[in-house]
């Protein structure tokens, strides 16, 4: 197949020339660096919207009228953009700003009130409305409904109390719901009308419906108003009734809501019901739902795109609570049962199904509120359960008809040393009737629009399974030309396949990734096209998908494909026409593109274009991308800047000889002959990032213009490794990759540092211990010791690390008693003696990912051997430094401890004499 290559952006998208500019980068000029943030792209493509945040500082909402590419807005402190439906209107919420909220105390920042922004879509013109806890827009344009955040006075608050707890009727409502004024809008001519006491509240173009609430509860109903004839009606009203969700339905005036009561103070089992309020009836229905089951208070509601079906959460009946047993009395006291009850105990059994504090996480993350899907089908007024407790997970795509389930249970104690496996079904969501896809997989497979076919990889290979028969067949094993697992795999576990692209809406054709392809395979023959031809060029082609509740594709579709060439790192944009089978590319050159939203009603596309040099701004096209509009311009103080000169690939080989690539970035101004510092920046595959802009942050990372600004070259290098032997083999390969940089004139031999984190912070521990070829190491959060991390927790999860060693990225592949010698070959700690290279480690004491002591075991044999460790400990830090004043911490002590060793430069005196530690 003929792929045709458009040079209609030759000029248009050529990459900028950074002017010769002398200045370099300071660690404050990080700061003034803009980030995007929540773009969006109207349904009718007329708008742009986009929150601009510089690194520190405060952000910018801003919005962009694309018919003239002009810039409509802009609205100081504006954050969280959204567009109504109708895009007649833009809302900006305005928070605090970042001066006020770093001089409130921590405690009261939750305190600090937020506004409203409306930016009218037409004119620009900006409405502003204060101390806003919560918001809604019709759809229409025409309504505008808030709750205003207002605080009662202590006093009032503790009077108010005081006569609950007289009253011994009075009922309590949940200690997050709030009452609050509500607001309502009329944004034609800006008329208000206040609701005192609100819970809930949602706003469509038919009407207002909210939930009121009362101090004793004794008068809480739920009401509505209707817009067209502007009156409120009580749709329920009774002691204690609260609503947790409204959900307008699309198109009708029909709403949703969840209903319980506060009178059973136990909310996991209180029983909300799902009631419809059908306004253009005045008509209020029950959704009936199944014995046995419940909807809760933490249920969600979600309509499908055209209001055929709503989707809500429920469980079965929980048992009733066991009472508390607590001191009460003198009896109480030496009572056994009540004192045992006060243990602080969690018994770690053999037979649980998983370790105990994993146990505890999933309680709190997933299962304390746990909600199986369920969808109401307003057509036959009839209720489906699609999971339950035997089949409890599923992907949710509203828009589709058979959904993809799985049930992990019965392989929840393998999760300690093998990994994730589950079991998968399809879920027909007109009868809850579900069908075996492929049992005890570690990848997802995928399921046709109506249920009648899936595809999964097993054994190297995709599959073609007949799901009413459950007859199997190899699917791509005919296709001799043509890699479909992933050979960049190097773990001990099996191979995953390269994925599957989707399916023809009549469940003609499945289209599956190659290595560098898209291949499409007829279902009834199973007979294999080639849609494109990416391997003699070293180019992958895989589809963009920009609709999220996507389902598949029609014969005459022109799909959006992205591209990537293994060679030279560009990635671009083509299209595929189905019907024709061309392939045309439409975006590429040196730089990255990338497709990041299309307007649903509308041909507009935005999409960006970076490099090492250009910032990643929003552009604007059609579906033809044959012109192509600049949209924002978001930093133009880079063209300030000595940055860096334009990354290039540099070739070497790996542990095996296997041939590996590098991305050598050298320093601004660099003169050929030249020999610098350099730093190396790894982890694993780090070519893919050659035309990437880099992160404009301060964190465990180094920032890369920092480097290149002052005088540094910096290389990215790719590193595979040896099951087995992953510390040995990253040593070669790092070797290999820092002496083609001497050869080849750039390195200065005698200055050459690492920095990695987690497994490269691990690799650089490690590959000290084997060569003095390093001048200077700065790791984060490294394994040291093997033996003892095998068996850690990961905090974050709550799962055993065991599988990262046995299954996972630590790459041994097999348990510690099976192979304690290479557990021992692989820990840096055991070799400390042989270190001669300076090392900074660095660890955020809860690292939720690391065990933190595992950087204390490695700086204590450093000590004890008596080399040249220091250890920085960030107090309350995860595995990746949160907190801003740690980041820029530790982000100049990295660059002062490299101006030291690598450039000579005199050392700072916590190097020198550390930080005695004084609390006052």
């Amino acid at each position: 197949m003929k792929v045709t290559h458009s040079l209609l952006f030759a000029t248009l998208l050529s990459t900028p020339t950074l002017s010769f500019a002398s200045k370099p980068l300071s660690f404050k000029d990080v700061f003034d660096f803009k980030q995007t943030n929540n773009t969006q792209l109207s349904d009718d493509g007329q708008l742009l919207v986009t929150s601009a945040k510089p690194y520190r500082g405060d952000p910018t909402g801003l919005v962009y009228q694309l018919d003239t590419n002009a810039l409509l807005a802009s609205v100081p402190l504006g954050s969280k953009p959204v567009i109504n439906k109708s895009a007649t209107w833009v809302a900006f919420t305005q928070e605090a700003d970042l001066l006020k909220t770093e001089t409130t105390k921590k405690a009261d920042r939750k305190k600090l009130k937020k506004n409203l922004v409306l930016v009218n879509a037409k004119t620009g013109e900006q409405s502003e409305f204060t101390d806003v806890k919560d918001y809604q827009l019709s759809d229409d344009g025409f309504w505008l409904a808030y709750r205003k955040d207002v605080e009662k006075k202590k006093e009032t608050a503790k009077e108010a109390s005081q006569e609950r707890d007289k009253d011994d009727n009075a009922i309590k409502a949940d200690k997050k719901d709030t009452l609050l004024p509500l607001i309502l809008v009329s944004l034609s001519d800006l008329k208000e009308v206040t609701f005192d006491s609100v819970n809930s509240y949602a706003v469509s173009n038919f009407g207002l419906i909210w939930q009121v609430g009362s101090d004793d509860g004794k008068d809480n109903r739920i009401s509505f108003r209707n817009f067209q004839e502007n009156e409120a009606v009580n749709l329920l009203s009774e002691p204690g009734i609260t609503v947790s969700t409204f959900s307008w339905h699309p198109t009708k005036a029909l709403v949703a809501f969840s209903e319980g009561n506060y009178v059973n103070e136990d909310s996991r089992r209180r029983d909300y019901h799902i009631r419809l309020w059908d306004a253009d009836k005045t008509q209020l229905s029950t959704i009936p739902n199944q014995d046995g089951w419940f909807s809760a208070k933490t249920a969600k509601l979600q309509w499908s795109e055209k209001g055929e079906r709503l989707y809500f959460g429920n469980s079965p009946f929980l048992a009733a609570k066991a009472p508390e047993l607590k001191y009460k009395d003198t009896n109480s006291l030496t009572d056994f049962d009540t004192i045992r009850a006060q243990k602080g105990l969690k018994v770690w059994h053999p037979n649980d199904a998983e370790i105990k504090p994993r146990e505890i996480n999933q309680w709190n993350k997933e299962n304390k509120h746990k909600q199986y899907q369920a969808v109401y089908h307003l057509a036959s007024d009839k209720v489906v359960q699609l999971t339950t407790p035997s089949l409890p997970n599923l992907t949710l795509n509203t828009e589709a008809t058979t959904l993809l389930a799985n049930d992990d249970s019965a392989y929840l104690s393998q999760i300690t040393y093998n990994g994730f496996y589950s079991d998968y079904y399809s879920l027909d969501i007109s009868t809850g009737k579900s069908q075996m896809v492929v049992k005890k997989s570690r990848f997802v497979p995928s399921v046709s629009p109506a249920g009648h076919f899936a595809v999964y990889f097993n054994e190297g290979e995709y599959w073609f399974k007949d799901l009413p028969s459950q007859q199997v067949k190899p699917l791509t094993r005919a296709v001799q030309n043509a890699l479909f697992a992933d050979d960049e795999h190097d773990y001990p576990s099996e191979q995953p396949g390269q994925g599957i692209a989707g399916w023809n809406l009549d469940e003609s054709q499945i289209l599956v990734y190659s290595k560098y392809d898209i291949w499409s395979f007829d279902t009834k023959t199973l007979r294999a096209t080639p849609l494109t031809q990416g391997k003699p060029t070293d180019t992958m082609y895989r589809v963009v998908k920009l609709d999220k509740q996507w389902q598949g594709y029609s014969s005459t579709d022109t799909l959006l494909l992205q591209t990537y060439n293994l060679k030279t790192k560009e990635s671009g944009i083509a299209t595929l026409n189905l019907e024709t089978k061309k392939v045309t590319q439409v975006l590429d050159g040196e730089a990255r593109f990338d497709l990041i939203a299309k307007a649903k009603q509308h041909d507009k596309l935005i999409f960006t274009k970076q490099s090492y040099q250009e910032f990643p701004d929003l552009w604007q096209t059609t579906s033809t991308f044959k012109k192509s509009q600049k949209v924002t311009a978001l930093n133009p103080q880079l063209n300030d800047f000595a940055w860096g000169e334009k990354p290039e690939l540099v070739q070497y080989k790996g542990y095996d000889g296997e041939d590996l690539q590098g991305v050598l970035i050298k320093p601004a101004g660099y003169q050929a002959g030249q020999k610098v510092p350099v730093v190396i920046y790894f982890y694993r595959y780090m070519t893919q990032r050659r035309y990437d802009f880099p992160k404009m942050e301060l964190n465990h990372r180094p920032n890369l213009p920092m480097f290149t600004s002052n005088g540094y070259a910096v290389f990215l290098p790719d590193i595979r490794f040896e099951i087995g032997h992953p510390g040995k083999s990253a040593t070669k390969t790092m070797m290999n990759a820092a002496q083609k940089l001497i050869d080849i004139g750039v390195a200065d031999p005698n200055n050459i540092g690492l920095q990695g984190h987690s497994w490269a912070g691990y690799q650089s521990a490690f590959m000290i211990t084997q060569t003095n070829m390093f001048k200077a190491v700065v790791s984060g959060a490294p394994v040291s010791n093997m033996t003892s991390a095998y068996s850690g927790i990961r905090l974050g999860s709550g799962l055993a690390r065991q599988f990262q060693y046995e299954t996972g990225q630590s790459r041994i592949g097999k348990a510690l008693y099976e192979a304690p010698e290479l557990y021992i070959e692989n820990s840096p700690v055991f070799f400390a003696d042989k270190v001669e290279t300076p090392i900074l480690i660095m660890f955020g004491n809860k690292d939720d990912a690391v065990p933190y002591n595992e950087g204390v075991q490695y700086y204590l044999a450093l000590r004890r051997a008596g080399k040249d460790a220091i250890f920085l400990e960030y107090e309350d830090e995860p595995h990746h430094l949160k907190k801003f004043p740690n980041q820029v911490d530790f982000s100049i002590r990295m660059m002062e401890y490299f101006d030291h060793h690598l450039k000579g430069k005199p050392a700072p005196e916590w190097m020198q004499k550390g930080i005695p530690f004084i609390e006052e």
